[in-house]
């Protein structure tokens, strides 16, 4: 480990939403309201070119613990689905949390976990603070025992403008639940508590409880789905001011079957574009309340004098389809609605504020960058680079330069990602994307390739075009490249089929 001064080491604080789109806080996009995460990028970095490494939940969270892809730390769905490929991580794996510990960081966390089913955020050294329920993680009954107190028991509350998935969208006995309007007030509901919890813990901070300095991780449940949210968030975006995105002309013409098939699966075929829109509405006014409480937690580092010494990271585990390409939720298609995520970092002293990061980097590259922050060493086994170096030149991507005899290390212009089957069954994904283009390895179909300068939706798949042969080359070379970089398992039969492939 580095040498590291607890007086002058940043605290961090670490703000994961669940299933955020990328498009809803970056400019030029929908007309959503993020005051808070606007903030952050006006006084930090935000990065334009920012992706998960996996489209499923406890899959993206255990890979931003162990700063590894999914293949290698091998949780490859969802850890509480009874096909669970690995419930738990091996406790022998590195995670940033461990090491930081070590270091002598003080580690706080509240909400959402879904990266063990049958560990906690205490066996990989956080302190639980509460906010989970039996949605994946049943680690305590503290949201439960606050609705109690207030006088509003959790699953009493009244629900208009319900949505279900199915034939009948407004009958509950059908389908997954989608979204609805709560009658509960904005500080019954969970995004609130999750907030208050947080301030808590910058308190005791602030108050000298705790030694050392601090990483607490607030975990929000949303916006993912069930888009339920109270007044005034529910009619805060009125659906018929709602545009189709482009992608809502998908026909799947050229595409893989799975992704028309993944219409009757998630029980979206008969969805028109009114009601798309009232469940979009709902999940922006979700992520409004979410930022709204991201304000709250932000006056508290300040209101408390933590905010100059305090890094401040707002992320997404990955996003949502929300309806373009007529899709619900995530799944076997690997399209920036659900790949791209939210990455802004506000570091007092260190990121210029207002700069824009174009250089791609991967969600569990937090993993290296939280430890270079505390002065500790990334162990050998991540699969990720440390985001220091671009905090610290406004954005700009290292290049392959001599300072002072030593020759830095370029920053790749590529990401990798990957998928390994839900319900459907296990299969293989794989896929490379650079600013220009997006390669898609699909070992059962036929792959593709999106020119995503003249298509950023992403409706069509140039894979078998004659004017693309050499694009689509080079891109099943930086596959392969990734693929034995990061010692992909399937590296050994894929690079085989992509090289030998016309």
């Amino acid at each position: 480990m580095a040498d590291a001064d607890a007086d002058t080491r940043p605290n961090v604080l670490l703000v994961l939403t669940d299933q955020e789109r990328y498009d809803a806080s970056a400019p030029g996009g929908p007309p959503v309201e993020t005051p808070a995460i606007d903030r952050l990028s006006s006084e930090g970095v935000r990065f334009e070119q920012a992706f998960t490494p996996i489209s499923i939940c406890s899959s993206a969270r255990a890979s931003l613990l162990t700063g590894q892809f999914p293949h290698g730390h091998g949780m490859l769905n969802n850890c509480h689905e009874p096909d669970a490929i690995r419930a738990n991580l091996p406790a022998e794996l590195p995670t940033f949390s461990a090491e930081l510990v070590a270091a002598g960081y003080d580690l706080t966390y509240t909400g959402k976990w879904h990266a063990g089913r049958d560990q906690t955020p205490a066996d990989f050294g956080f302190s639980y603070l509460g906010g989970s329920d039996k949605h994946h993680d049943d680690i305590d009954e503290a949201f439960r025992e606050y609705r109690e107190e207030r006088g509003v028991p959790v699953g009493e509350a009244d629900l208009e403008e319900e949505i279900y998935t199915g034939e009948e969208p407004r009958e509950r006995s059908e389908g997954t639940f989608v979204a609805a309007t709560t009658s509960v007030g904005v500080e019954d509901t969970r995004a609130y508590f999750l907030a208050e919890r947080t301030i808590d813990a910058i308190e005791s901070h602030a108050d000298g409880d705790r030694d050392g300095p601090f990483f607490h991780r607030a975990d929000f449940y949303g916006p993912h789905h069930p888009y339920v949210v109270p007044e005034p968030y529910a009619s805060l975006y009125d659906p018929d001011e709602i545009e189709p995105p482009e992608s809502y002309a998908e026909t799947y013409d050229g595409k893989p079957q799975v992704h028309e098939n993944y219409l009757a699966y998630r029980g979206v075929t008969g969805f028109d574009w009114d009601l798309w829109a009232e469940a979009l509405a709902k999940y922006w006014g979700f992520i409004t309340l979410i930022d709204h409480q991201l304000e709250r937690i932000l006056e508290a580092l300040e209101n408390r004098g933590l905010a100059e010494e305090t890094v401040v990271v707002h992320a997404s585990d990955h996003g949502d389809f929300a309806g373009s390409h007529r899709q619900f939720n995530k799944g076997p298609l690997m399209y920036d609605d659900t790949y791209r995520i939210p990455l802004q970092v506000r570091w007092p002293g260190v990121v210029e504020s207002g700069s824009v990061c174009e250089a791609p980097v991967h969600l569990h590259d937090l993993a290296a960058t939280f430890l270079e922050m505390g002065g500790v060493d990334v162990p050998e086994s991540f699969d990720a680079r440390s985001l220091v170096p671009l905090l610290e030149t406004g954005g700009d991507a290292v290049d392959n330069t001599v300072d002072g005899g030593a020759v830095s290390e370029a920053w790749p212009d590529s990401t990798f990602a990957q998928y390994h089957g839900d319900e459907f069954g296990l299969y293989t994904q794989r896929m490379v994307r650079t600013a220009e283009y997006k390669y898609v390895y699909n070992g059962p179909d036929i792959d593709e390739l999106y020119d995503l300068e003249s298509d950023p939706a992403e409706l069509q798949n140039l894979i078998d075009h004659p004017g693309y042969a050499e694009v689509r080359r080079e891109m099943r070379d930086r596959l392969i490249d990734w693929m034995n970089e990061t010692d992909d398992p399937n590296r050994v039969w894929v690079t085989d089929v992509l090289e030998n492939a016309s």
